[in-house]
């Protein structure tokens, strides 16, 4: 065989490893029973507890937020963010958290919600919030 021959051969074993490693690794959204199971970062996406009260006290501490939600299987959860409280939760109409669960209770690292937009009723705004601190 001729060198340009191993070398393309070579090139596309490298770019169809690249591909089934992208997209085995590439996460799916799980609920709250697999978080307890698998004890890695996933995402989960629900919907917020409106029934029940939000914590948040910036003057005790301004990076704890917690409050509750239920994923894709109606399971409840309490959520604990280590960062300030998103501003419009309580109007998003989606949450989906990256995070794991410790105990009985999720640790979410980003909060992404999903908000109806203010300007256009057809359309869904989306805000994104990081925590100050890693795990």
């Amino acid at each position: 065989m001729k060198k340009s021959s191993i070398i393309l051969i070579a090139i596309i074993a490298v770019a169809i490893a690249m591909i089934l490693v992208i997209y085995t690794d590439s996460s799916t959204y799980s609920t709250f029973t697999e978080a307890k199971e698998k004890n890695t970062e996933l995402y989960v996406v629900g919907v917020l507890n409106k029934e029940k009260a939000l914590h948040y006290d910036p003057i005790t501490d301004a990076n704890h937020f917690s409050f509750y939600m239920y994923d894709n299987d109606s399971t409840e959860c309490q959520i604990v963010f280590r960062g300030s409280k998103p501003q419009d939760i309580e109007r998003s109409e989606q949450i989906v958290l990256t995070g794991k669960m410790e105990g009985q209770i999720f640790h979410a690292s980003k909060i992404l919600m999903k908000c109806p937009s203010k300007y256009n009723q057809d359309q869904v705004e989306i805000i994104e919030s990081t925590a100050s601190v890693a795990f």
